[in-house]
């Protein structure tokens, strides 16, 4: 992507300056962000995600004023002419090959940074209620209206949630703003920014979020990472204590026992390239409902691309795939990183990587993280 031309999904703006102007600072309208956008699900094809086991879906309704929330599956929706409900289906990109694309519209973003492609149907009335979210939201009206009502935290409302409810509704709100998106339109929205979306009879909307995890939750799963390697010494050694003399107070905690643990801990973290492995394999583990149909090796001179549940990313030293992570250097780094990036590779790309290389590549495509590209040999 170049990221210095501008583009009609920003309102004229390039990348880099979204980035600059925009991402975590302040909303961005964009009328006709996707011109003639068509829904990248039907509602009755919506509905039979939604009652799978496999997809991660929501209802919310709001009947006689009151809030109900039904966890998925969602095996019965309410009638489609009945006002005042939506269903949530989180991970459309994972499922629908048009979400996906749609979602890649967005990698302009690191792909750490990116979560996934959620759609919501909404009866007429229908809306989660004015809550706020803690990561950026892309706002793309894929069908009908929706009329949406933002606000600053500390203007436009206290940030104090209501009680007695299923869902995180905002006690207060009064907006400071208001928009009616039609298809195509497109509203983003940085971190903390109050809102509201009320559908203006059936409607269908797409939200692109993104990853924002927490210091201590990273921290958790990166140490975890780090001491599960059994064949670093640091990681299997067993403590001893020889030289234990018996104890008046045995409540104690030897102070031994601390310097064993502290010594773990650091050398853990000194460990060259460790933390940038567990780091990597974290950010590319596939999700807990994310699994891969098993395929076949690549025929020759066939081009390869990622499966679109496939998470790919590199630094300086690895290739990470689907929480594992790899050594690579010279050519074959670079060729993988195309794959990462670009998330395909031609034909003539592939035949330019080593025998072990594309031995790993068929070894993915066997268990169906890369499939047969149609990219052409001369590109």
């Amino acid at each position: 992507m170049n990221i210095q031309a501008k583009l009609p999904l920003l309102g004229g703006l390039s990348p880099e300056q979204f980035m600059r102007r925009h991402w975590q600072k302040k909303p961005l309208l964009v009328r006709q962000a996707f011109p003639g956008i068509r829904p990248p699900v039907s509602r009755s094809e919506l509905a039979v995600l939604a009652a799978s086991e496999d997809v991660e879906s929501r209802l919310v309704s709001q009947f006689n004023d009151k809030w109900a929330l039904k966890q998925g599956p969602v095996a019965k929706l309410p009638p489609f002419s009945k006002p005042g409900w939506t269903l949530l289906v989180q991970g459309l990109d994972l499922h629908v090959q048009a979400a996906h694309e749609l979602l890649a519209q967005f990698r302009f973003v690191p792909e750490a940074r990116l979560d996934d492609l959620m759609i919501s149907y909404a009866s007429d009335g229908g809306g989660v209620g004015p809550h706020f979210d803690s990561y950026d939201v892309f706002l793309i009206q894929v069908h009908g209206q929706r009329r949406w009502r933002i606000g600053r935290q500390g203007v436009a409302t206290t940030g104090a949630l209501r009680k007695g409810v299923p869902v995180k509704l905002l006690a207060d709100f009064e907006p400071e703003e208001e928009f009616v998106l039609e298809a195509g339109d497109m509203l983003y929205l940085p971190p903390g920014r109050a809102h509201d979306g009320i559908a203006i009879g059936e409607c269908m909307t797409c939200s692109v979020g993104f990853r924002t995890p927490w210091r201590a939750e990273l921290a958790r799963e990166l140490l975890q990472r780090l001491m599960d390697d059994d064949s670093k010494s640091y990681a299997n050694r067993m403590y001893a204590d020889p030289k234990q003399p018996a104890t008046e107070a045995p409540g104690l905690v030897p102070q031994q026992l601390l310097d064993f643990s502290r010594d773990a801990v650091e050398r853990a973290l000194r460990e060259p390239l460790a933390l940038e492995r567990a780091l990597g394999e974290a950010l590319t583990e596939p999700k807990p409902r994310v699994w891969f149909d098993p395929g076949q090796t690549l025929s020759a001179e066939a081009g390869a691309c990622l499966d679109r549940r496939s998470r790919m990313m590199y630094d300086a030293s690895h290739v990470f795939i689907n929480g594992e992570s790899f050594r690579a250097g010279g050519r074959d780094a670079r060729l993988m990183r195309v794959l990462a990036d670009q998330r395909e590779l031609t034909a003539k790309q592939v035949m330019q990587l080593s025998e072990d290389a594309r031995d790993l590549l068929n070894l993915w495509a066997e268990d169906g993280w890369v499939r047969v590209s149609d990219a052409s040999a001369e590109a």
